[in-house]
């Protein structure tokens, strides 16, 4: 892997809740190299929105205990003051979040939005429009110089979600955080973002923290794939490892439910048997224990996080063993 951009280790998170403190994320180790493209996949409600906001200082006034370290080109982010954390966040690290729908300021033009997140340059007015317009052209914006000028109401959820990559890669970041960016759009659209995300990427030369449950769009646009489960990371490999050769039985079984796997029609989707933990109260030994298919007597203790082959990392007793025949 090129030089760490974005480097995570150990972090755990807890919120206070009525019931006791919730372990959202515990001892997640994550790097990105510069240029990289990093897929995170896992449930809903397996730490991935936690993670992004972990890196990006928006946790909600409600956080406990905040252990582990990110570094961001060197600086560390956990522990920086808000006032260094503007000076990233829209600068150097920026994000697409998961609605386009609500994404935008509704009161205000797109170019007013686009203009106002450039107020760091030191241009004209003038200059500050054509570079946005130049940014909707290069999300196949038609007409970009009009519509520049219209709400956000004049658009379809597909060109929100354009105006939106638009808007992130408009300061060139070193860091682009996409956070679930094609889950409100239909298939056809959907991939023609990731396309068009790919090809954006590639211009700016940023790195991509690509955030999804969806299997397929990550296979199409990711190089690496960490694999989330109840607030850990339980595998992590190459694209091209962890979907041909995948070695913790929660990723084989996510991959088991991926609908564009099926050989034949059914009526019901395979799902995952079993419940998420509750990580107020977080079950002793591997995670993933109560569900698994795989299960013995030494999975009360809490699994290493082996290396299978080099890059390929996985957290299971068995790891090893599970290997495709």
């Amino acid at each position: 892997m090129t030089q760490a951009l974005l480097d995570i280790d150990g972090l755990s998170v807890a919120f206070r809740t009525g019931r006791g403190e919730l372990q959202a994320l515990r001892n997640v180790s994550l790097s990105i190299g510069k240029g990289e493209i990093i897929g995170v996949i896992g449930e809903s409600g397996c730490g991935k929105s936690t993670l992004i906001n972990s890196i990006i200082g928006l946790l909600p006034s409600n956080v406990g205990a905040i252990s582990g370290k990110v570094s961001f080109d060197g600086e560390k982010l956990v522990g920086m003051t808000q006032a260094g954390l503007r000076r990233l966040r829209g600068e150097r690290i920026t994000t697409i979040f998961q609605d386009p729908m609500t994404a935008l300021n509704p009161v205000l033009s797109i170019g007013t939005q686009m203009i106002a997140i450039q107020y760091r340059r030191p241009e004209s007015l003038a200059a500050k429009r054509r570079r946005a317009i130049d940014f909707l052209e290069r999300v196949r914006m038609p007409d970009a110089q009009k519509r520049l000028d219209q709400y956000p109401h004049q658009f379809s959820g597909g060109m929100r979600q354009r105006i939106c990559i638009a808007m992130a890669l408009l300061t060139e970041p070193d860091l682009l955080i996409a956070d679930e960016p094609t889950t409100a759009l239909d298939a056809t659209l959907e991939v023609q973002v990731i396309r068009l995300l790919r090809e954006l990427q590639r211009d700016v030369g940023c790195s991509v923290m690509f955030v999804s449950h969806h299997l397929g769009a990550v296979a199409e646009l990711c190089e690496r794939v960490a694999i989330m489960y109840a607030g850990e990371v339980v595998e992590q490999g190459t694209v091209r490892d962890i979907f041909r050769d995948p070695r913790h039985p929660y990723t084989r079984k996510l991959l088991e439910c991926d609908p564009g796997r099926l050989a034949q029609r059914q009526e019901k989707l395979p799902t995952i048997p079993g419940e998420v933990p509750d990580l107020v109260h977080v079950p002793q030994g591997c995670i993933f224990r109560a569900r698994c298919p795989d299960v013995f007597a030494r999975c009360i203790e809490r699994p290493p996080y082996d290396a299978v082959r080099p890059g390929h990392q996985a957290a299971c007793h068995k790891a090893r063993e599970l290997a495709n025949p």
